[in-house]
């Protein structure tokens, strides 16, 4: 098969496209056809070496977690897919190696779930990191309930904007943080109220809005915007961050960090969602899988809008 891999560390310059096999079919397991593959920032951070203290590395590895796709084949006992359905997953694995910037990828069929009907493949393979990672930072880390408000940190980028909709999904006020040129983008995915980080103290705009504060914040930009907003947190609030870890911050708060899980039931919810017409992605661009290097030198530049898609 075609793919994209690198042998050692560094940046988008260390990419190659060749053929590589295709991974043998194991017990469990299913083949999928990549029809499209999600590009997130973290694929940069993987490439660079900085997460293999967490997450063992073997070379060559072919980057990208996100995939939308169609079942070719089955391993033995792997039942739940049939030849030619349309799936979709987040394939992160405990070991990194076979990504979805690639013509195949051999995966256990426990991480896939049914593709939205009504998304084009290049839109749901932007769903899920992005939409675990909002899923289980607002739902299950941060418990966010109809009636409640949210502070979105971040909240024009992929997760943020995910984020936006799936807070207005559940009945929560949504307040988005983003600069200026974003706030007609935040508003139109359903934010109740915007505010620019740029020459504004977060925390007191929110206050003014809200002086009791908020009840969650969702933290997808973290530095001076999180500590600028952490003082319109009620003090029963919760603050989930994907970035900071918690060093920095005052033991009372109620913090949790998420770092995104494989979760094919919650894929088949918002799936459900998806299909109701509550969640919408932005694909910005698509690259093809010979521009792989070319895509994540645009995530890393922190100016990608909604997503970019890989299409082998």
């Amino acid at each position: 098969m075609n793919a994209a891999f690198y042998h050692e560390f560094g940046g988008p310059e260390k990419i190659k496209i060749g053929e590589l096999e295709i991974p043998e079919l194991q017990e469990g397991e299913v083949l999928v056809r990549v029809k499209a593959a999600g590009v997130n920032p973290v694929d940069n951070a993987v490439l660079a070496g900085w997460l293999s203290g967490k997450l063992p590395v073997q070379f060559p590895v072919i980057p990208g977690w996100d995939v939308a796709g169609v079942v070719e084949d089955r391993g033995f006992s792997a039942r739940r897919f049939n030849v030619g359905d349309e799936v979709y997953a987040y394939a992160r694995r405990p070991l990194v190696q076979q990504g979805t910037f690639a013509e195949y990828l051999v995966i256990p069929e426990s991480y896939l779930a049914s593709k939205p009907k009504n998304l084009s493949f290049e839109e749901a393979a932007g769903i899920p990191l992005v939409g675990l990672t909002a899923y289980q930072s607002m739902f299950d880390a941060g418990q966010l309930q109809a009636g409640q408000t949210v502070l979105i940190l971040g909240a024009s980028g992929g997760i943020g904007n995910l984020g936006i909709q799936l807070a207005k999904w559940k009945g929560a006020t949504v307040i988005g943080v983003a600069s200026q040129k974003n706030h007609a983008f935040m508003q139109e995915l359903g934010a109740d109220h915007t505010i620019d980080y740029n020459g504004t103290h977060v925390g007191e705009a929110v206050k003014e809005l809200f002086p009791d504060g908020v009840d969650l914040i969702f933290d997808a930009a973290s530095g001076d915007t999180l500590q600028q907003s952490l003082i319109a947190l009620k003090p029963d609030g919760r603050l989930v961050s994907i970035l900071n870890t918690g060093e920095d911050l005052d033991k009372s708060i109620n913090f949790q960090y998420v770092f995104v899980e494989p979760n094919s039931t919650e894929l088949e919810h918002l799936r459900e969602i998806a299909e109701a017409g509550k969640l919408k992605v932005h694909v910005s661009k698509t690259y093809s899988l010979n521009q792989t290097g070319e895509a994540l030198a645009q995530i890393a530049s922190h100016h990608t809008r909604g997503k970019i898609v890989v299409v082998p």
